[in-house]
């Protein structure tokens, strides 16, 4: 699949259907090499853990929040405006995966808030991965996704430092455009080449485990029944 070709809503869809963690395990099958790479690694908070999991296109950007600007107000007027015009660019639904640069304050201020989730989503975006601080529980866009690096009050200087570069949040290293997968457990990176092959992978990892979580649970389960059964799936194909 070429880098330009877009998933279906169907195919968007089938993703969005499994969680997280099992997107990693079709993942390790599908692509072996990336066993160790291309998710979170770092626990990060999930304020709404009841929502479904999420599946949209990344718009990367950095952020800092301990000081001003530079440049002063007009520079970042600017540069926001630049920023919600790129996070309305390029294919839906997005995700905001932004990196906040503040070294050991990471969260010092919230990016993310009341009215950001709002604008961000009335611009297709569906929500974020940060390991930035995020404020307005309450008050978020009804169906926002986040996954945050903390909860606090104030946004203190929050401001875009730049956008649309490689960035790294948790120990996920992602690329504007790449393929992103997220629930409550965390997020990983979809590489295209693998994105239709998933949902297949994913099912032949189920009928695996399904042998050996049956023997399991019935009262007579023993370790040669263990054996047994692992053995079984094994041999599955």
């Amino acid at each position: 699949m070429s880098i330009d070709e877009r998933l279906s809503e169907a195919d968007l869809a089938a993703l969005a259907a499994l969680d997280t963690p099992t997107v990693c395990n079709a993942l390790e099958l599908i692509m072996p090499e990336r066993r160790a790479v291309g998710f979170t690694v770092r626990q990060l908070v999930a304020p709404f853990p009841a929502l479904k999991p999420v599946v949209a296109y990344a718009r990367t950007a950095t952020i800092r929040s301990r000081e001003p600007a530079a440049g002063g107000a007009k520079t970042h007027r600017a540069r926001q405006i630049a920023w919600y015009e790129y996070v309305a660019s390029g294919p839906k639904p997005s995700i905001a995966v932004i990196q906040d640069l503040d070294g050991p304050y990471v969260g010092y201020g919230a990016f993310w808030g009341e009215v950001q989730t709002a604008v961000h989503k009335g611009l297709g975006c569906i929500g974020t991965v940060t390991d930035g601080c995020v404020r307005d529980i309450d008050q978020m866009a009804p169906g926002f996704f986040v996954l945050a690096g903390s909860i606090g009050p104030s946004h203190a200087w929050v401001h875009i430092e730049d956008f649309g570069g490689a960035v790294n949040v948790a120990g996920m290293t992602v690329s504007s455009g790449d393929l992103i997968h997220a629930d409550r457990h965390g997020a990983v990176v979809i590489p295209r080449a693998a994105a239709r092959k998933v949902p297949e992978a994913a099912a032949k990892i189920a009928r695996r485990e399904a042998v050996i979580l049956e023997a399991a649970r019935r009262p007579d389960f023993s370790i040669d029944e263990l054996k047994r059964a692992i053995g079984t799936a094994d041999e599955m194909h």
